[in-house]
């Protein structure tokens, strides 16, 4: 395992190093456990994470875990029951409802005695063990310490607490809980949700873009809100070096359609676009200047408006770097994509297909959201 990146930090550049951190997290946890995802599969590394937990419980570890009932919808309930015998605290996050069933817990969250905590982009399944290049999805997340992981905890809490969703139909007509920022000396928790109220997520990183200098991006899924789109066109334009990392190949090929509609445009305003080629890409992080972003939420349009999500800002020089420096060593796994040649291979029929995902995933996918948020009263 890697030591500290910086003070307080340490990055968990592969599926094997993350889950490795988070084992070792919740056997040497004393007091309480909380773990959030949206997906768990019953499978070996999902069944070595319970039993660690349910040594947890046995040694009086106050252990809770929510996990997306969507998400998750492979797990039966029985899996968790050895975990219950023993005392654990398990909550689906909203149980199926036809009426809310769009609105989804897409974060990802480890939390050890409120002091050591995990976020980033890896569920707790199969696809995501390996390094990303022989086997595995390509993930990243961080480690992080004391005041962060405080914060961390205290919004995990909220999210344990409405698991049910009962809570939602108030959202309608106020600012929810769910979408907040709290700052620490080390950094800040934005988290956020669908209902009433400005995205912390998408505001900070407005505030950011404005005067940025260098931005990196890797992004399983890419289809920003138009205030950030144009954000990102205006920093290129000014010089800013703007650089792109997706998919070459996608687990949800309309989204990656949607996504290569915007190239063309991207590019001819100076955008770099990196196709990484091993194997999925799923990293969720963003480098603005000496602003370091990670967590679960994607640059797109459910994950800003949609689904509830967790990202972590960090304003630190040393750790910017680092997180250059993986993308610098990703980018090495990826083809650049040519503007000249983008434009000669695309054909008309390639052209249709991605427009009409633009328009599935950028307009029919909000618009049925905002209906169900009008008819849950």
């Amino acid at each position: 395992m890697t030591g500290l990146s910086a003070k307080g930090f340490r990055w968990l550049r592969t599926g094997d190093e993350a889950f490795e951190a988070m084992l070792t997290a919740i056997d040497a946890a004393q007091i309480s456990v909380r773990l959030e995802t949206y997906i768990f599969s019953n499978c070996p590394l999902g069944r070595e994470v319970r039993e660690a937990l349910i040594a947890a419980r046995k040694r009086d570890v106050r252990v809770q875990v929510l996990v997306d009932a969507w998400g998750s919808q492979q797990l039966a309930d029985e899996f968790w029951a050895p975990f219950i015998a023993v005392g654990g605290e398990f909550r689906w996050f909203n149980p199926f409802s036809l009426e809310r069933l769009g609105f989804r817990d897409h974060r990802k969250l480890l939390v050890c005695d409120a002091h050591v905590a995990i976020t980033g982009g890896f569920n707790i399944a199969p696809e995501y063990q390996g390094d990303g290049i022989a086997s595995g999805w390509r993930d990243l997340a961080l480690l992080v310490t004391g005041d962060l992981a405080r914060e961390l905890a205290v919004s995990f809490d909220f999210m344990f607490d409405q698991a049910a969703f009962k809570h939602f139909r108030f959202m309608r007509l106020r600012k929810t809980a769910a979408k907040h920022k709290a700052h620490t000396v080390d950094g800040q928790v934005l988290a956020s949700g669908p209902g009433r109220g400005q995205n912390p997520i998408a505001r900070a990183m407005h505030e950011d873009l404005a005067e940025a200098k260098q931005v990196h991006i890797a992004a399983a899924y890419f289809l920003p809100t138009w205030r950030i789109w144009r954000d990102l066109l205006k920093a290129a334009k000014r010089g800013a070096a703007v650089q792109l990392m997706l998919p070459a190949n996608s687990d949800v090929p309309v989204s990656q359609l949607a996504t290569q509609s915007l190239y063309r445009r991207l590019m001819r305003a100076g955008v770099q676009i990196h196709e990484y080629l091993p194997q999925m890409l799923h990293s969720k992080f963003l480098v603005i200047d000496n602003c370091v972003y990670i967590g679960s939420a994607n640059l797109d349009i459910r994950s800003f408006y949609i689904n509830y999500e967790l990202m972590i800002r960090i304003h630190h020089p040393a750790l910017a770097e680092e997180a250059r420096q993986l993308f610098a060593s990703d980018v090495q796994q990826c083809r650049r994509i040519d503007p000249r040649e983008w434009r000669r291979l695309r054909t008309f029929w390639t052209k249709l297909k991605e427009k009409w995902s633009f328009f599935l995933l950028a307009r029919i996918d909000p618009y049925i959201a905002r209906r169900q948020l009008k008819t849950l009263r």
